[in-house]
This record gives C-alpha cells, sequence and structure tokens, in this order.
C-alpha cells in the first residue's frame, strides 16, 4: 500500500487554475473520494496524480517517492476510466492481461493474476467472450480486472459507473469498496454523485473552483457543514438554506423539519410533495419578517397536506446551521441563538 501526498499542487490553461494550490494526503489502503460539480478540477487532479497532466506547482508523492516529473508509466499505479476502454477485437481474458503482455510478464504469471481477478469479479464463465457479449455491469468489471492484475497499490478511478444504470451502479458501489477493502488498494475515485462519495468514502474532499472547500468524512460533511456551499450540496434533498436581513444564513436538514399547527411554528403554503414510499416529500413557501424561503420537509406522513393547505413548520434549535451571510463560512460556536424569526 502507498500513500498519497499533495502539496501546492496547481494546474493552469491560460489564466484558468482548474486546480489551485491543493494540498491533500491519502492514507496507505484509504478510500478517498473526489468530489464537486462539474467543472471542479475533481478529473484534473486525478489526472495529475497519473502522471496523464504536467503541474504548474507543486509537489506529489507517491509512498516515499516524488513522483512530480515522473512518467505514468513509471508511477506504480492502476487506473479505470470513465470510458470502459476495452478492445473488442480481444476476450475479455485478453483484455485484462493486455497491459501484463505488454509488459512481457511470464505466461505464468499473467495466467495466475489472471485467474485471481476473474474469481474476485466473477468473471469465470466470461473470459472467452468478447466484450460486445456482455453487459454493462460485466464490461466494468473487465475495466477493474485490468487494475486488479497490475497488482498496483494505488488506483485511481474517473467516474467509473457514469454509463451505468441506477440499480446496477448501487450493486457496483458495494463491489468496488468490497474489493477495495479487500485488496487494501490505496483508491482516489472521482465523481459528481454524492450517493457514491457518502457511501464509498472513507474520506470525501469536496471541490469547488480548483480548491478544496472540505474534507472529512462522509459523517463530518452532513452534520457539520464548513460552509453553506458543502451545506447545500450534500444531501438528498440539501439543507434547507434562508437568507436574512437581519443576521446570518440559517440552515435545516430536510429531515429535522416537522409539521406543527401554524400559530406554532413558520406559517408555511404546501406547493408541491413526492411520495417516496417509506417517507414523503413536502416543497413549502415559508413567509417570515426577512421575506420568504422555500423549503423542502422530508419525513413519514400518515397523512399528506394538500397542495394550498397551510401547515406550520418547526424545528428545534439544535438541528439548526448558521452561516455568515457575506462569506458563506460556518459561524461558531455551533448553534448560537439566532435573532427572532417570527413571521
Amino acid at each position: 500500500m502507498s500513500a498519497i501526498s499533495l502539496r501546492g499542487l496547481t494546474r493552469r490553461f491560460g489564466d484558468h487554475a482548474a486546480v489551485d494550490g491543493i494540498d491533500l494526503d491519502a492514507a496507505a489502503g484509504a478510500f478517498v473520494v473526489l468530489l464537486g460539480p462539474s467543472g471542479c478540477g475533481k478529473s484534473t487532479m486525478l489526472r495529475l496524480i497519473a502522471g496523464l497532466e504536467p503541474a504548474d506547482g507543486g509537489r506529489i508523492a507517491i509512498g516515499a517517492c516524488d513522483v512530480t516529473t515522473t512518467p505514468a508509466a513509471d508511477r506504480g499505479i492502476a487506473m479505470v476510466f470513465q470510458s470502459y476502454a476495452l478492445f473488442p477485437h480481444l476476450s475479455v481474458a485478453e483484455n485484462i492481461v493486455f497491459g501484463l503482455r505488454v509488459r512481457r510478464l511470464p505466461r505464468a504469471e499473467r495466467e495466475r493474476r489472471l485467474q485471481r481477478a476473474a474469481e474476485l469479479l466473477g468473471l469465470q464463465a466470461v473470459l472467452q467472450r468478447k466484450p460486445a457479449e456482455l453487459s454493462g455491469g460485466q464490461r466494468q468489471r473487465v475495466a477493474l480486472g485490468r487494475a486488479i492484475v497490475a497488482e498496483a497499490p494505488v488506483c485511481l478511478m474517473d467516474e467509473p459507473l457514469s454509463n451505468l444504470d441506477a440499480q446496477l451502479r448501487q450493486h457496483m458501489r458495494s463491489e468496488i469498496r468490497e474489493l477495495q477493502q479487500r485488496l487494501g488498494m490505496t483508491m482516489v475515485y472521482v465523481t459528481h454523485d454524492q450517493a457514491e462519495a457518502m457511501t464509498m468514502a472513507d474520506r470525501v474532499v469536496l471541490m469547488r473552483a480548483g480548491r478544496i472547500e472540505q474534507q472529512g468524512s462522509p459523517r463530518d460533511l452532513y452534520e457539520r457543514p464548513a460552509s453553506a456551499f458543502v451545506a447545500g450540496f450534500i444531501g438528498a434533498p440539501a439543507m434547507n438554506l434562508m437568507p436574512r436581513d437581519d443576521g446570518p444564513t440559517l440552515g435545516v436538514r430536510p429531515e429535522h423539519i416537522r409539521l406543527c399547527a401554524p400559530e406554532s411554528g413558520w406559517p408555511a403554503r404546501v406547493l408541491s410533495h413526492e411520495y417516496l414510499g417509506a417517507e414523503t416529500l413536502l416543497v413549502c413557501e415559508a413567509t417570515h419578517r426577512s421575506g420568504s424561503a422555500r423549503l423542502v420537509v422530508r419525513a413519514a406522513l400518515a397523512h399528506t397536506p394538500a397542495r394550498g393547505e397551510v401547515v406550520g413548520l418547526c424545528w428545534s434549535p439544535a438541528a439548526e446551521h448558521h452561516f455568515d451571510a457575506a462569506s458563506g463560512q460556518r459561524l461558531t460556536p455551533d448553534f448560537p441563538q439566532p435573532p427572532e424569526m417570527s413571521p
């Protein structure tokens, strides 16, 4: 296993800093997810680690070795791309061991690694098939197989599940996480899908405009967002954020809001609702002295209020998050008493 360390890593395209002075440590054997919206720099950072992009500044270390200027082929990493990139004229077995053949590993060693990867990924029955005869999930396993047979201590993945349907993505998330833990490799995984990040990662690195907005465990980012941006990005649905004229921005998670009598909380008009089986999402418009706010309520309801019905929205002060109105940064202490927020 090898740790990854980035110090002051920078990559510019003209006047635009795609990666802007990043400091990051990935412990040996950790599963680190780079998360963020399109254009935030996460894929560029992965390509810098892989050696597919030259760094304009900073340092990249894998294990104890500075690899900042080392060619990609000499960095001791495996990589899985968004595209499966399989050779259509080669069998599954030939696709998996292609890189080993290029490196001229002995046939017996190639066979040993192939059988191990096939067993780990459940591909024994399809080794002689061509990629066109495989399902999307099987093709993704073949791409993973190529990474496994390399027996590299570091594996980089760039949105490998984006081409799969929702049910298969959920299944493959579990498979990749289990595989990473079984092999003990250090994995850096890029995605824009927060469900992948929250369910797979030991450490989530949320990026914004080429910089790290917050990094920590999935629980850290969900329960203690460092900024209004993090609060609005993490969570499905995201945290309700309510700007106010007389104080900081107030944030409350949808599941922490409960319905009450209109006179006991914020009166709000129900705009729409989404029935999801075990729970219902209510979209409500509440009006208070600082203006109006659209809030989402997530709850298990025996009775769903009708569209246009007026309800009360209540929550505990301990469920509140407060962010500076100008900078968007989290305010401390965690739960300051807000100004009077009467309707």
